[in-house]
């Protein structure tokens, strides 16, 4: 299978390696979202991306990262070796997808002793809000008639969440959104706009005037710009403590608690 493979001049080693970027400990960071089946993985230098493959095909992310990850290095003539952190979409999304991808990461940070920023794939998305609004309202396709959902304040450049991230029906979502704005304007952005703009809860935001921006679901250039940031404020964890923020319990666990309480 022939992989796309978007590269945008990214630095040599001779110039990392004479200090060109000295003022910045973390030159290049590698970084993946497997949280859905349109995930990616992007090399960035600083908070620049220089290089991006998506995940165009069916193929399970077991088989796919790491020859994606490879052809990204190759690509820009450098190896695991050069990579300075690593940023991952820590969730919310499927269990197999985030499991893969957080699982890889780890084996990353302890071979090559490197820090890692782990972004929620809900941050990434109401990051890329544009319009004018104290509050960010961001969801995304959950299956099974659910959406994940985050609502954000604005804090200067960055995002603060307000409550939790949480799994609910579209409509709840909505509602949910704007009780917690309390008052304040939303914006609202998704890759999966349709699944609250056709629910009867949106009609009362549309009397509102409010519209959903369309994001971008290839994250991982957007999730390598937040992690670079928090890399270069020491905001880092390491493999022991990375962890993984499905919001959603597993089906297994679902059936355990249940079974255990006889239902």
């Amino acid at each position: 299978m022939v992989k796309r493979v978007f590269l945008f001049g990214l630095i040599s080693l001779a110039q990392i390696a004479s200090g060109w970027l000295g003022y910045n400990a973390y030159v290049i960071v590698l970084s993946i979202d497997t949280c859905d089946s349109r995930g990616s993985v992007a090399l960035l230098r600083d908070e620049s991306v220089r290089g991006l493959i998506p995940h165009e095909a069916r193929e399970e992310y077991s088989s796919w990262l790491l020859p994606a990850v490879n052809d990204l290095l190759k690509k820009a003539g450098l190896s695991m070796e050069d990579v300075s952190g690593y940023a991952v979409a820590a969730g919310p999304g499927s269990f197999t997808g985030v499991r893969v991808g957080l699982t890889t990461v780890k084996a990353w940070a302890e071979v090559y002793g490197k820090p890692v920023a782990a972004v929620s794939r809900l941050e990434a998305i109401a990051s890329q809000a544009t319009g004018v609004g104290g509050c960010v309202a961001a969801f995304v396709d959950a299956q099974r008639g659910q959406v994940f959902g985050g609502i954000y304040r604005k804090q200067g450049s960055g995002l603060t969440i307000l409550g939790d991230e949480m799994v609910i029906a579209p409509g709840n979502f909505a509602e949910t959104a704007t009780r917690l704005a309390n008052g304040e304007e939303i914006i609202w952005v998704s890759p999966d706009a349709r699944l609250v703009t056709t629910e009867a809860a949106w009609k009362e935001r549309e009397k509102h005037g409010d519209s959903v921006e369309e994001a971008s679901a290839t994250l991982a250039g957007i999730v390598g710009r937040i992690g670079a940031r928090r890399l270069q404020e020491g905001k880092m964890t390491d493999a022991l403590t990375l962890d993984a923020n499905y919001v959603r319990r597993s089906d297994a666990e679902i059936f355990w608690k249940g079974a255990a309480h006889g239902h």
